[in-house]
């Protein structure tokens, strides 16, 4: 069920028994509201919004000389005009939801908006208020609609809003949203569209008052970006553009940090160099300088290469981070992530038994394991693997469901079950007591969910939650890492550099999680204490795959890395070791996609 493909909305007395059934930590059954806005729900909960109550920031007077205002402000006075006498509030935001401005063409609009404080100064990011149209455009970064009891904060269940995050057209950059609220009775599917086109609408101006020098900026960056695989940043006055990595590696924190150092740095200078120590303890080299705009003497903005550098200190390396887990043993926090963690949690909950979908690899074991440890740590957890399923399955299986039962099964790669043994499992299941027999979660691969001969096993689970693959939340390897080093180091102080780090964020672990923690289990045999730098990594791991090697490419790539660690990354030097010419090397290097280490 979803707005965004015209679906119908949820009856509004069934979505306030909902929301209340959430708000007082009961069960909330599936479908009983859209997953987006249970997601939000969970984040308001984590934040502590009150539920019963608006209490915003106020950040004062804003400055509306910005170019967002100035590319919005005639977008909005047509859209105004078009509106005029209408009970629709058209609302401008900044990136973190502080309204800059509003406009309502209906008086008793305006004054119930102004009594919750959706006014210019206060803001409705969602960490304030809940979910709301704002906020959670911005928390998710897509258009959303919150339509009546769906937002957290009762106050607002008489209102509807569509809030679309508006990107700068040349960085990219989500620079505010714009809102469209009205009275909840009033709403029509069409509210989303409208604030769709308003921003487009927005964004476009911002491109025609883009000035040649931000175009100029955003040339130099995107050739920076080609010609390294490190950190980017090209900044000026209005603009801030970085990479992936840069946004991977460097915490909020220290994104400021290295931009405050850049800009004090090309003040006094055209280019210069430094090395920056960050709030983490780590060690940066910065690379910046001057680009010039595209008049005699004047400056577009700077543009800017960061490198991690390893240090002989032991606060170079990433440690256990300082993230709640919010299954115990579960480490990760980014978004697809979590959107799992909640989903099972909720199911566990509900007592409603589950498949947990994903690729081999990705944790779907750890996530029932660490459900079961939050919600009932006393209690027995069995787990029955059938990839092992041998002749006495049926015995195993009424053991642990029916003649001495756990509070918690779970079965590993039900999809290679034979014929015999799935129906097996379908007459044990079919004997279970409900709802006070075990929990019971299967695994599987995304694919075997359709395979005819699983059907009537998968009818007694109503559920199925998708665990993401590795890559889709590369992020949280600053939190798998230092988990994964602290068990299998026994305890001792082993730790990850952050050039090391930097590496292992690149892979794109077709393995998933398995695969992380089978590389450092090899690594920690070698290196039992201090920090992992990037020659203890194997030599696949410094590089950028384009495509699969054969096995003579792979021994080729591994020599070339080898020679670049001996030569402290000189090219020339590491070719005469090798035996081959400089541009045989740079060639090499290039085809393999091989990160040359920092020295």
């Amino acid at each position: 069920m979803d707005h965004d493909r015209g679906g119908a909305v949820l009856d509004d007395v069934k979505l306030a028994r909902t929301r209340l059934r959430f708000l007082t930590a009961e069960a909330v059954e599936p479908g009983q509201v859209r997953e987006a806005i249970l997601a939000s729900w969970w984040r308001s909960r984590e934040f502590q919004v009150p539920a019963d109550r608006i209490d915003l920031p106020y950040s004062g007077d804003q400055n509306l000389d910005t170019p967002l205002i100035r590319g919005a402000q005639p977008v909005l006075e047509r859209l105004g005009d078009q509106l005029d006498g209408q009970p629709i509030s058209m609302i401008l935001t900044d990136q973190s939801g502080v309204v800059l401005t509003q406009r309502t063409g209906d008086h008793d609009l305006h004054r119930h908006l102004q009594s919750v404080e959706l006014a210019p100064g206060f803001s409705y990011g969602e960490k304030f208020v809940g979910t709301n149209g704002i906020g959670t455009a911005l928390a998710d970064g897509r258009p959303t609609q919150v339509f009546g009891h769906e937002h957290y904060a009762e106050n607002l269940e008489n209102l509807a809003c569509a809030g679309v995050p508006i990107q700068h057209p040349i960085s990219g950059k989500t620079i505010g949203a714009v809102d469209l609220t009205c009275w909840r009775k009033d709403a029509g599917g069409l509210l989303v569209a409208l604030a769709r086109s308003t921003a487009e609408q927005i964004r476009q101006a911002l491109l025609t008052h883009s000035t040649m020098r931000e175009l100029v900026l955003f040339q130099t960056y995107l050739q920076a970006c080609r010609r390294t695989t490190g950190i980017v940043i090209a900044f000026n006055d209005d603009v801030v553009m970085m990479n992936d990595a840069a946004r991977q590696l460097l915490d909020p924190a220290d994104q400021s940090l290295v931009l405050g150092h850049a800009k004090q740095a090309l003040s006094a200078a055209r280019r210069a160099t430094e090395t920056i120590v960050l709030s983490s303890g780590g060690k940066v080299r910065m690379y910046c300088r001057r680009v010039a705009g595209e008049r005699t003497g004047e400056i577009a903005g700077g543009v800017l290469s960061v490198q991690l550098v390893d240090t002989d200190d032991g606060g170079a390396g990433v440690t256990l981070p300082a993230v709640p887990m919010f299954l115990p043993g579960v480490a990760g926090s980014a978004p697809t992530w979590s959107r799992s963690c909640h989903a099972v949690d909720s199911s566990f909950v509900r007592g409603e038994w589950l498949v947990l979908a994903g690729e081999p690899g990705v944790g779907k074991h750890t996530l029932a394991q660490g459900v079961h440890r939050r919600r009932n740590p006393a209690g027995r957890l069995h787990t029955l693997d059938a990839a092992e399923a041998g002749p006495g399955w049926a015995g195993d299986v009424r053991h642990e469901l029916l003649d001495d039962p756990v509070d918690t099964l779970v079965i590993r790669h039900a999809d290679r079950l034979g014929d015999e043994d799935v129906r097996a499992l379908v007459a044990a299941l079919r004997q279970v007591p409900r709802p006070d027999g075990p929990w019971v979660a299967l695994t599987l691969t995304p694919e075997a969910e359709s395979s005819p001969r699983l059907a009537e096993l998968l009818a007694f689970f109503p559920r199925t939650v998708g665990v993401p693959s590795l890559r889709r939340h590369v992020e949280d390897l600053a939190e798998l890492v230092p988990l994964f080093l602290s068990k299998l180091s026994h305890g001792g102080q082993i730790t990850c550099s952050p050039e090391a780090m930097h590496l292992l964020m690149r892979a794109s672990w077709p393995g998933n999680t398995a695969q992380l923690h089978q590389v450092l289990r090899e690594i920690t045999q070698r290196r039992r204490t201090g920090t992992i730098r990037p020659n203890d990594l194997p030599a696949e791991y410094h590089t950028i795959a384009r495509r699969p090697l054969n096995r003579f490419e792979a021994v080729e790539r591994d020599a070339i890395v080898r020679s670049l660690e001996d030569a402290g990354g000189n090219k020339a030097r590491a070719a005469q070791l090798l035996g081959i010419s400089r541009a045989t090397i740079y060639r090499k290097i290039h085809e393999y996609g091989i990160v040359t280490p920092v020295h």
